[in-house]
């Protein structure tokens, strides 16, 4: 199996369940915010949507600097969010092929102008899109369970899933 092939199938697997707890974000919490250091619902869920897009970045640029038109949407509903998931799930699924096999090793640049916030290996950056995206996940699980919403099951039932409360 190949880095592209390994990748691309977790890739899948991550995706579904990000888009099952996307799926349970209620319209009327998108300003909600659980802590004065946390952020708004509405930007959590808009970062994690947009993860699974990096890796069209990753695969088919050089370089994201944020002061070149990176712009992200204003998500205030279910429907939109949904949508824009599936819009940046299939842009990135669309570069995992083995073409890409050779690109893994150059260099991709995260900077915002002249300030670089890192440059590494393309399968590096990979790694660190779907890492994130996982991370926010959770991240948003513990929002979810704040607000009483049941949470699903990510690995296995969770335990709004199964009778082990």
């Amino acid at each position: 199996m190949t880095i592209i092939e390994f990748f691309k199938q977790q890739f899948i697997e991550e995706a579904a369940i990000t888009r099952k707890m996307l799926s349970r974000v209620p319209d009327g919490q998108y300003s909600y915010k659980p802590h004065e250091k946390s952020m708004l619902m509405k930007n959590l869920v808009a970062h994690i949507a947009d993860l699974p897009g990096w890796v069209h970045f990753t695969l088919t640029t050089d370089e994201l600097d944020f002061q070149k038109a990176y712009e992200m949407p204003d998500i205030t509903n279910s429907k939109d969010l949904l949508a824009y998931f599936d819009k940046r799930y299939n842009d990135g699924l669309s570069v995992l092929v083995a073409e890409k096999e050779k690109v893994l090793n150059k260099p991709w640049t995260l900077r915002n102008g002249e300030t670089i916030y890192s440059t590494q290996p393309k399968v590096d950056v990979l790694r660190m899109a779907l890492s994130q995206q996982i991370h926010h996940r959770a991240q948003l699980g513990v929002y979810l369970r704040l607000l009483n919403v049941p949470i699903p099951g990510s690995y296995g039932p969770s335990a709004d899933e199964n009778d082990f409360q």
